[in-house]
């Protein structure tokens, strides 16, 4: 049964056709069974019942752990936390945001910090190197711990992280 519904819009009449109806048959739901191999049958056939074995266990197993010298590690973190205690003396800013370091390396107890200063001519150029080692050497879990002063790349601002620029009022 269709009508017709009149409504006044500015001034000129708009008119929408509704049309009533009982219900709707749903469309028929595309389906493919298989067989036990993996092979698709035909509707004649009986269709084998589907293993769950794909979700067996996968919500009781516990993620697996992150190694102590990788990052997210107990280890790792306690060495970048150690870095983040150590400041340069110019500038306000510890030398982990500062961008100095490049690379934090942990095997078995065995702590390689790859970094850089700000200039060759720092002031610091002899005791940052050996403030890093000591610093990290003293974190749970590193037994010998190295750094490696490298110029290259050099140091740019565009090293430090946005909380060091903003410290500084670069952002």
């Amino acid at each position: 049964m269709a009508e017709d519904i009149g409504a006044e819009h500015q001034g000129e009449e708009r008119r929408i056709a509704v049309e009533e109806v009982d219900g709707v048959t749903p469309p028929a739901r595309a389906r493919v069974d298989v067989n036990a191999s993996g092979v698709p049958t035909d509707a004649s056939e009986q269709p084998a019942p589907r293993k769950r074995d794909y979700l067996d266990g996968f919500l009781q197993e516990k993620p697996a752990g992150v190694p102590a010298g990788e990052p997210g590690g107990d280890v790792y973190e306690g060495i970048i936390t150690a870095l983040r205690e150590i400041f340069d003396p110019e500038i306000p800013v510890n030398i982990y945001d500062l961008g100095l370091i490049y690379g934090v390396e942990v095997t078995d107890g065995h702590a390689v910090v790859t970094m850089t200063l700000t200039t060759p001519h720092c002031p610091v150029a002899e005791s940052m190197p050996a403030e890093v080692e000591l610093r990290v050497g003293s974190v749970p879990g590193v037994g010998h711990a190295e750094v490696n002063l490298v110029w290259d790349p050099p140091w740019d601002p565009q090293k430090m992280s946005d909380e060091a620029k903003l410290e500084l009022g670069m952002l």
